[in-house]
């Protein structure tokens, strides 16, 4: 079986890459390598594949050296005709989708950009899927589409219509867009609402990313809303099988269509993780409380219900061994940007 995963150079990308490598499938990563964040750290994590930075070049196949099932390929979601002739070269049986302009404040700043990757990118990604037909896309939809939703846990039948930033809007879009060509084109669909990942190798301009470099270098943390904010933070191995066991979970009859959450569905206050953090780092962070950001929603929680009864699976991992799993790969030589 051969897959494609777009955002492959990205954080859960790379863990999708390589949890699928570890089960024996064939892949094929797909990434632009923006400088939205540090390209070093994309770079590294492709490095850590086997995939060399020298061999890297736009619309060309990088082999790994370290896989023999895994190949790179640079290019934006946004040419058409690349990511066209891609699929009919490579007829590919699973397409997971993680390609995206990530960031919710950054969306507020330049919308532009939102609008040409997650909107023209996934419609192009689609339109690849049905002339092309696969056996399942997975996309990844997000929990931000959920707003300032006053109902806890979040449930996939609840009311989405009241993004609070521009990013949430994108991602709401696509699930609507993916259930009319799922409708109209027979293309089996999955939607997945991650909730807070962090993990090893993780975005820069994160909050667990942000905590540690300021921890580990006796910096002042911004911790915003006063530190009143509660996230469902969940560890990103648990997130990518997750997203493999989805990818080969058969639909129920008549169904083709489905949006699940994904989640820990357990959150936790900011300052406690924060807390945990300094267990893990043995020192104490220096905060700088600050008011609520634009964009920011309160809370995240998520009920993963309907994720264990279609696909049968719980992410499992608590908080102390996932931060202390990240600050340990932080300190270590691995990270680039320590």
């Amino acid at each position: 079986m051969k897959v494609l995963v777009t955002g492959s150079a990205g954080f859960i990308g790379f863990h999708t890459v390589k949890k699928l490598l570890e089960d024996g499938l064939e892949v094929v990563g797909l990434d632009n390598i923006n400088d939205y964040y540090s390209p070093q750290l994309k770079y590294a994590r492709l490095a850590e594949l086997g995939i060399s930075q020298t061999d890297i070049k736009w619309y060309n196949f990088a082999p790994s050296t370290k896989y023999a099932a895994l190949s790179f390929f640079r290019a934006n979601l946004e040419d058409k005709q690349q990511l066209f002739a891609l699929f009919q070269k490579q007829k590919f049986d699973y397409v997971i989708n993680l390609a995206a302009q990530a960031g919710v404040r950054y969306s507020i700043e330049n919308p532009d950009v939102y609008i040409q990757s997650n909107i023209l990118g996934f419609h192009y990604i689609l339109e690849a899927c049905r002339t092309f037909p696969v056996k399942h896309l997975v996309h990844a939809s997000s929990s931000s589409v959920y707003g300032e939703n006053g109902k806890v846990p979040f449930s996939e039948s609840d009311q989405v219509d009241s993004p609070v930033s521009l990013y949430a809007a994108t991602k709401k879009s696509n699930e609507l867009t993916a259930h009319a060509y799922s409708q109209l084109y027979n293309i089996p669909i999955t939607c997945l609402r991650f909730f807070t990942v962090y993990g090893p190798w993780g975005r820069p301009d994160m909050a667990p990313m942000l905590f540690a470099k300021a921890i580990s270098e006796g910096m002042g943390i911004k911790v915003f809303n006063n530190g009143d904010m509660q996230r469902d933070f969940t560890y990103v191995g648990d997130i990518v099988k997750g997203v493999v066991k989805t990818m080969l979970a058969d639909f129920e009859s008549g169904q083709q269509y489905r949006v699940l959450n994904i989640g820990n569905g357990s959150p936790v206050n900011l300052m406690n993780f924060i807390k945990q953090m300094e267990v893990s780092f043995g020192k104490e962070a220096l905060k700088n409380f600050l008011p609520k950001q634009p964009g920011d929603v309160y809370q995240t929680y998520a009920d993963t219900s309907e994720l264990e009864r279609s696909v049968g699976y719980k992410p499992m991992v608590g908080l102390s061994e996932g931060i202390s799993d990240f600050v340990e790969w932080y300190t270590s030589e691995k990270n680039p940007l320590k």
